[in-house]
């Protein structure tokens, strides 16, 4: 049975986040709020966990999962960031964008596209998703709270609850946070290349 926390959605409570870091150091998939939209999230390096999400979402191992990371640091850390594609994310991060990128390998192989060794990277504009991260001083692997026949993300920490309660072990429910996901862009090739448009603005990328 999950349990559901109601955290501040700007001053996130520290003993909150001490025990939903803990939580996902044991294992546990977890309900989080984004500048986007509730996602799911686990460590990094647990398999189990990951196995877990693919199943809620019903997604193969070509989906991209994207890592969470604090800052720009950690992008470059974890992902072959070149000078042109370091001044893009400068620009647009922390926000509502997953970035496409070439995995480092420090990466699992396990969480990457199995053919392009490829990850979705993004840098939170959530004080929740921030703290969280901070907290845990390393990445969250995760992946958008939309269920597979929905139309669009769960939103409500009693409807994530009613849905999934025996499929996760934490959901931080900070109010409704939206239901857009981000916008993808694939930047592994000579320009960004438009994957998906949602919540962050294409104008800073050149999109109509």
């Amino acid at each position: 049975m999950a349990r559901v926390v109601n955290i501040h959605p700007d001053s996130p409570q520290q003993r909150l986040l001490a025990q939903a870091a803990d939580f996902i150091r044991k294992g546990a998939i977890v309900a989080l709020p984004t500048d986007s939209c509730y996602a799911l999230a686990c460590h990094l390096g647990d398999k189990e966990a990951l196995d877990r999400i693919r199943l809620i979402r019903q997604m193969d191992e070509r989906h991209h999962l994207t890592l969470m990371v604090r800052d720009l640091s950690e992008i470059a850390h974890f992902a072959r960031v070149d000078n042109a594609q370091y001044r893009l994310l400068k620009a647009a991060t922390p926000g509502s964008y997953t970035f496409i990128l070439e995995g480092s390998k420090e990466l699992p192989r396990r969480v990457m596209h199995p053919k392009r060794k490829t990850i979705g990277v993004r840098v939170p504009d959530h004080p929740v998703a921030l703290a969280l991260l901070e907290e845990l001083q390393e990445p969250l692997l995760t992946t958008t709270l939309q269920l597979p026949g929905d139309d669009s993300p769960l939103t409500e920490g009693w409807e994530i609850l009613d849905r999934l309660d025996d499929q996760l072990e934490l959901i931080l429910d900070a109010g409704t946070c939206g239901i857009e996901p981000t916008t993808v862009i694939d930047l592994t090739g000579s320009v960004p290349e438009l994957v998906r448009a949602g919540r962050g603005p294409l104008a800073p990328f050149g999109f109509d």
